[in-house]
């Protein structure tokens, strides 16, 4: 007998507004996320605009695991499959080559790499799984303001242009992911 999570519902009820252009907000680490499904133009043009960020800057994605995200690990370095085996899942996002540039440009920004992490909070990783794949994650806040940490922000500021948010409790870290460029340990942001 397979054992649902308590929030199984809300979980599939994201995932099929994902899967039709919907914009979610939802608990990571340690702020709260804006997700959507990143080959979905409209739907990232809609994040990008309720951000006020420039698509250039480009965007994070997240995984359930590391077979989500095949298509950006296959043949990498070893260094890539080292940074890949000591930070996920966890707090850790990862500069990773995109050199079919398979991830859409108004997603990977003016950027040859992708930033990509498998997240240690479960309730995102099981929005993976529900959705089949990859999805955009971006801190819920407006550019260059503070990322918000209670759900009663996000009602606040932007429950009116969201299709959903996502119940449910930020994992307890202080600061949003690190993110490292696996090549040569560079920290970009910690």
């Amino acid at each position: 007998m397979t054992v649902q999570s308590p929030d199984w519902w809300h979980i599939q009820q994201a995932s099929d507004s994902l899967a039709m252009g919907g914009v979610w907000a939802y608990p990571t680490e340690a702020v709260w996320g804006l997700g959507c499904d990143p080959w979905n133009a409209e739907a990232v043009e809609r994040i990008l605009a309720l951000k006020g960020r420039p698509w250039h800057k480009g965007l994070i994605l997240v995984a359930a695991d590391i077979d989500q995200l095949g298509f950006l690990l296959q043949g990498a370095p070893p260094p890539v499959w080292q940074a890949v085996r000591d930070g996920w899942p966890g707090a850790n996002t990862l500069l990773l080559p995109d050199p079919g540039q398979q991830v859409p440009e108004l997603v990977r920004g003016r950027h040859r790499r992708v930033a990509v992490r498998v997240p240690a909070h479960p309730q995102v990783r099981r929005l993976c799984r529900a959705f089949g794949g990859v999805l955009v994650s971006t801190s819920c806040n407006r550019a260059g303001g503070p990322p918000l940490r209670w759900q009663w922000q996000i009602h606040q500021r932007f429950a009116s242009e969201l299709d959903g948010i996502l119940n449910g409790s930020l994992g307890g870290a202080r600061r949003p992911s690190r993110i490292i460029d696996p090549m040569n340990g560079t920290l970009l942001r910690d």
